[in-house]
């Protein structure tokens, strides 16, 4: 299974914020849209990512001040992305290696999905009870 099938699914369009949006809002998307980070963009282009990770950083780091800054001086840079035609389970063991939560999926230099870490895992342990369902009724056939 590739990551571009995997989000072909999906309804409506990713959540995104520019380099230029403010800490304190791009904060306050992740806290309303219940999401855990945003492909930062400059243009049409993915150049980052602003995680929950890096506001713990920065308030650590900058104190109250940091609400204030842009995203682009404080996002993760450069985004790590796949393609569409990306393995998922190398599109994991990217992620695991790495130690990232999120993937933009890149076609054409175009953003076209955004992946996290548990839109893997869960397609794994969907695809593994299957494959333990059809064991069992193939054993149960037996």
């Amino acid at each position: 299974m590739t990551v571009g099938r995997l989000i072909e699914s999906r309804e409506g369009s990713v959540t995104t914020c520019a380099v230029t949006t403010s800490v304190s809002e791009a904060t306050a998307i992740l806290a309303d849209m219940r999401i855990g980070a945003l492909p930062v963009m400059d243009g049409d282009s993915v150049v980052g990512i602003f995680s929950e990770r890096d506001v713990v950083y920065r308030l650590r780091e900058l104190g109250p001040a940091a609400l204030d800054k842009a995203v682009g001086d404080v996002m993760t840079a450069p985004a790590l992305t796949v393609s569409p035609d990306t393995e998922v389970l190398t599109a994991l063991s990217l992620m695991t290696r790495r130690r990232i939560r999120h993937l933009p999926v890149v076609d054409s230099d175009r953003m076209v999905g955004f992946v996290s870490i548990g839109d893997l895992v869960k397609y794994r342990i969907d695809k593994i009870e299957s494959e333990a369902a059809a064991m069992r009724d193939y054993i149960q056939m037996a």
